[in-house]
């Protein structure tokens, strides 16, 4: 079983799992949601990020020992650790942030000094909207230009890669402050209604294989060994790179040729969705 998506460790381990894994407890788990902007998923407690949870993000919380709660997210399935304190009380989101960025405010005045910052993707539950803002299940605002339906979506995934343009590229980001190439490819699908896994290995699943004399079309998938990029078109991709630690574009036959001189090899897949 992949450790990334198994909702098991040493103290406690998911329902689902009994007769598959030995644990000293099993539970069903408790729904939570992410109440901070953004908040680390950690693979261990105080260990290393391997991915971002967003504001609004549903985690299945299992176990909660020491200050961190050890949570499945219900988005792609990810298991890892996240600070107990960033997370609050469950709630059905009604809507999505379809800018790049926003702001949770206090009241329904952008002159007041802002609570959290918000990016693309991140989930809120509205129960009132009045004017310029929607006001939040936790009595916070959130302006309604910033805003879209949970139905809505955004088709054009490189039209949404393209807005994070410049964001600094951050190993296991998933946020406009910083991401990494499988966070661009998952926030870009995730905004099109498509599901999408959290990690390149696993994104190079989605989809169909592309056959090699077959031209590459506006949204296809390029990956590499722990890489993936997103096709724009005949002669461009975007990808989040460490080579220009940014999102960013560049040639198609250029980048090819540069990521396999660097010691990365060759394109593994090309993928249709």
């Amino acid at each position: 079983m992949d450790a990334r998506l198994t909702p098991a460790n040493p103290h406690v381990a998911h329902d689902s799992l009994k007769g598959q894994v030995d644990a000293p407890t099993y539970t069903s788990g408790e729904w939570r949601r992410v109440g901070v902007g953004v908040t680390d998923l950690l693979r261990t407690p105080d260990g290393p990020r391997t991915r971002q949870t967003l504001f609004g993000d549903r985690l299945l919380q299992l176990e909660e020992r020491d200050g961190f709660a050890f949570v499945q997210s219900e988005k792609d399935g990810y298991v890892g650790y996240v600070a107990a304190s960033d997370l609050v009380d469950d709630r059905q989101p009604t809507h999505w942030v379809s800018a790049l960025g926003s702001h949770i405010y206090p009241a329904p005045d952008f002159k007041r000094h802002e609570v959290h910052n918000l990016s693309l993707g991140a989930r809120v539950t509205v129960v009132e909207t009045s004017g310029a803002f929607a006001r939040t299940d936790t009595n916070l605002f959130v302006p309604t230009a910033h805003l879209s339906p949970l139905s809505d979506t955004r088709a054009d995934i490189i039209a949404t890669a393209e807005l994070f343009l410049g964001t600094p590229y951050l190993w296991g980001g998933n946020s406009r402050a910083g991401i990494d190439c499988s966070g661009l490819a998952q926030a870009a699908l995730l905004a099109a209604g498509h599901a999408c896994p959290g990690d390149s290995d696993m994104q190079e699943g989605l989809g169909k294989a592309i056959p090699a004399n077959q031209p590459l079309q506006r949204g296809d998938l390029l990956f590499w060994k722990g890489h993936v990029a997103l096709v724009v078109d005949d002669k461009m991709m975007i990808h989040a790179n460490a080579h220009h630690m940014a999102v960013a574009y560049e040639g198609l036959d250029d980048g090819i040729a540069r990521i396999k001189a660097q010691g990365d090899g060759p394109v593994t897949a090309r993928r249709r969705l």
